[in-house]
């Protein structure tokens, strides 16, 4: 899928290329990066490493870019890794053992870590210590381990599957949101620069509209466009070039997919427009419960085209519009209350 937000393997060099070396390079996310200047100036202040970090929000909305530009900003090397790459607390301790004073540890998808991973951590985030049990049974016994001074960076799409424990012991936590049109185009612009695409703002403003409000999407659909415009034009990326490669995509101006639109017109045709529920509408349109719930359900939401009740999900007058589906009498006379 073109405009899912989650990275792909060949985002990974695009998304490095790209990323931001200095906080005038990231574009939105104003009260975040306010937040963390002041952060790393107080602990720049106090001689002592920033506190533990905690970024969550949708995917692709700059979580991994925030997590190398802290380190940047503090000078400190930066460690990366995953929750479902730290399979036994072995592979933890092993990582923290071998950080030295100062160093960032960045967990991505950290939702995904064993409970008993978490609970190593606790102490490793708290008290700067890594217990670790040697032997089994009645001979085992535990020993401690100093660490050095180090920061937990943890990113996360689903904050709710993190452990209180684990989330109280961040010293500060940040949601990022989706951005607003304008500064998707300021994206794109500093990513022509970059990668020396000579684009007209209004197929900029095309190509940034059809974005999801998402950086990741809009770079990924920039290199689309353009490679269209080389194929199919002068390879300068123009209005029209724009147009003709997001139809050719099959990416709609408010950069619905057929996925996002399937998943519409499921819950309008076969179900009046809602409510119903997840599983059914994941059976109705053969994609699994949590790409819908991760992927496809924020940005529907978002654009207020979804909304979620107790009931399950209903389709909202704007959905029905979007489509040219007409909006039945009797559920505008549910929703009016008349």
């Amino acid at each position: 899928m073109l405009t899912e937000p989650r990275q792909k393997n060949d985002d990974v060099a695009l998304d490095q290329t790209l990323r931001p070396q200095r906080w005038d390079d990231f574009v939105g996310q104003e009260s975040v990066k306010e937040n963390l200047k002041i952060l790393i100036e107080a602990a720049r202040r106090r001689g002592d490493s920033i506190e533990h970090v905690l970024l969550y929000g949708p995917p692709g909305l700059g979580k991994t870019s925030l997590a190398h530009l802290i380190a940047r900003e503090v000078n400190a090397s930066i460690r990366v890794t995953s929750g479902p790459a730290i399979e036994r607390v072995g592979d933890l301790a092993s990582i923290l053992t071998n950080l030295t004073p100062g160093d960032i540890l960045f967990i991505d998808e950290a939702h995904r870590m064993n409970k008993l991973i978490e609970e190593v951590l606790y102490p490793a985030m708290e008290s700067r210590v890594l217990d670790i049990i040697i032997g089994k049974g009645p001979s085992a016994r535990t020993i401690q381990l100093e660490l050095p001074p180090f920061t937990l960076i943890a990113a996360t799409t689903r904050i709710g599957m993190l452990s209180g424990p684990l989330r109280s012991r961040f010293g500060v936590t940040f949601r990022l949101d989706f951005y607003s049109p304008a500064d998707i185009a300021r994206i794109i612009e500093r990513s022509c620069a970059i990668l020396r695409i000579d684009a007209d703002p209004e197929a900029i403003d095309i190509t940034a509209s059809s974005s999801r409000a998402t950086p990741r999407i809009a770079n990924r659909l920039l290199k689309r466009v353009r490679d269209y415009a080389i194929v199919h034009g002068t390879g300068r990326l123009t209005a029209e070039m724009a147009r003709r490669a997001l139809r050719l995509l099959d990416v709609d101006a408010l950069g619905l997919e057929p996925t996002d639109r399937r998943i519409l017109e499921a819950i309008i045709r076969k179900f009046q427009g809602g409510p119903v529920g997840l599983s059914t509408i994941a059976a109705a349109t053969a994609e699994e419960e949590e790409t819908i719930e991760e992927v496809y359900e924020p940005y529907l939401m978002q654009l207020g085209f979804l909304e979620r009740t107790a009931r399950g999900r209903v389709a909202t007058r704007l959905a029905w519009q979007h489509l040219g589906i007409a909006f039945p009498d009797q559920i505008r006379l549910t929703q009016t209350g008349s």
